[in-house]
């Protein structure tokens, strides 16, 4: 007669089920990492290429040869899109993603379809897989955020209330990006608070990165840095990226964390690999798309002074503003206030403001008021894309308040940007905060894409009156 210990069975059960977690948790890896290396896609499509190519063309060797072009261009062009966008993810967005990898690919295989002399991939088949290549980039961005098991896994290294600062706002966010594995820290109290669990100290961090197997590892500590470094090179075959603290900030949230930033990071911006943004590109930018909205935005100037004439006062406001580098100048828009809003001294801009006329809260809401702008990037006293300039009165207080707020004299001020897409008014010396935050991502990845997709991001506000 054989017994079972009541002890053994719960033991046996509790390890089958320890070993179904780990076959699970083991897979999502496996379907993680296909996923965010570009394997995936790059499968769906050259099935979609083979599809596509059979369906349309004329004759098997045809149906070949552009099946071939096809998923030779689009690959490539997903590829290039990841490479470029990769660190401006934050304003590239899903969409960004989606369109630049299959215009791309149009763009090569109408390319090679020309050289070849439209031999293959017709007309028809490059607009088919533009559709369809846009449908599984776009899918495949969105399943690496919405679908948990998807999501990159970031490991944190440090304690303390920065790291703190960061779980919080990965829990809080709305589109949940990033899945925690857990934190590393030689003091462990405390990093069970926020539901984050403590994974053990630095000295067995390799340890625990083969157990977590990571995609990004967070570099938090301020102490033994050395030491991190040297656990992580002895498991670099595991492939995952390394950033600082601040460097996430930008990956995650595009913003960086102004309190936690020193000068060193500005040191960054003038380092040997950091791709340049040419002035000339810039302001070719600028002048190009100037003269556009001017030439578009003409027909409706003796509307919009004709409306604001109904209120007592100028059609236009001139205020001073600073510039680049400090340099004040006077900014021309549409007045939206009464003559005497500010007889008591300078105000900052707010939501509801009551200062602002009926005809000037639609200027506002619709963006119509700073059509007279783009005359200021004509003169070179603005930019298409950068932070708004601010008014000197408020200069002192903020350079008082705020850290490192002046560095954003470090670019020309913009009619929208990056900061004015994420951020609300700025009221009070908290939201200027909030605001230079984004000012500064845009100071370090600005280029002609991203002047390119802010303005295209801005574009859904001017059309629902959006404006802010």
């Amino acid at each position: 007669m054989t017994t079972v210990e009541a002890t053994d069975v719960t033991l046996d059960l509790q390890a089958a089920a320890a070993e179904q977690v780990g076959r699970r948790v083991g897979a999502g890896n496996l379907w993680r990492r296909l996923l965010h290396d570009g394997r995936v896609r790059a499968f769906v499509i050259a099935a979609a290429s083979v599809f596509t190519a059979a369906a349309f063309a004329r004759s098997l060797r045809v149906a070949e040869l552009t099946a071939l072009v096809s998923s030779v261009a689009w690959i490539l062009a997903v590829h290039l899109a990841d490479r470029s966008l990769r660190t401006v993810r934050a304003v590239a967005g899903a969409g960004g993603m989606a369109a630049f990898s299959a215009l791309g690919g149009g763009a090569i295989a109408a390319g090679v379809s020309f050289w070849l002399g439209n031999r293959v991939a017709g007309r028809t088949e490059v607009l088919t897989m533009v559709g369809v290549v846009f449908v599984i980039v776009l899918a495949s961005e969105l399943a690496r955020v919405r679908v948990g098991i998807l999501r990159p896994r970031v490991l944190l290294v440090g304690g303390g209330s920065r790291v703190h600062d960061v779980v919080d706002l990965l829990r809080e966010d709305r589109v949940k990006r990033f899945t925690v594995a857990g934190i590393v820290d030689d003091e462990p109290e405390g990093a069970g608070e926020n539901g984050v669990a403590w994974l053990g100290p630095v000295n067995r961090l390799d340890m625990t990165m083969e157990e977590q197997k990571p995609d990004i590892v967070v570099v938090a500590a301020e102490r033994g840095r050395p030491e991190v470094f040297t656990h992580l090179a002895s498991v670099a075959e595991l492939r995952f990226h390394v950033v600082g603290l601040p460097e996430f900030y930008e990956h995650a949230f595009g913003r960086v964390p102004v309190r936690n930033v020193t000068d060193a990071w500005f040191m960054s911006i003038l380092h040997l690999y950091q791709r340049s943004y040419a002035r000339i590109a810039k302001r070719t930018f600028d002048v190009a798309v100037a003269a556009v909205g001017l030439l578009l935005t003409a027909p409706l100037f003796p509307l919009i002074a004709l409306l604001v004439s109904t209120t007592r006062g100028p059609v236009f406001y001139r205020q001073t503003r600073l510039g680049e580098h400090g340099r004040p100048f006077r900014i021309l828009k549409f007045r939206t206030m009464a003559v005497d809003a500010e007889s008591d001294g300078a105000v900052w801009a707010q939501e509801c403001d009551p200062r602002v006329t009926g005809v000037g809260l639609v200027l506002r809401k619709t963006r119509l008021d700073e059509i007279p702008q783009l005359l200021n990037v004509l003169w070179g006293d603005m930019s298409i894309v950068g932070p708004r300039p601010e008014r000197p009165e408020f200069h002192a207080m903020l350079e008082e308040q705020v850290p490192f707020w002046s560095r954003r004299h470090l670019l020309r001020p913009g009619i929208t940007g990056w900061a004015q897409l994420r951020s609300t008014y700025a009221s009070d010396t908290e939201m200027t905060e909030q605001k230079l935050a984004y000012d500064l991502w845009y100071l370090r990845h600005q280029s002609v894409v991203v002047d390119f997709l802010i303005c295209v991001r801005t574009l859904p506000l001017l059309l629902l009156a959006a404006g802010r």
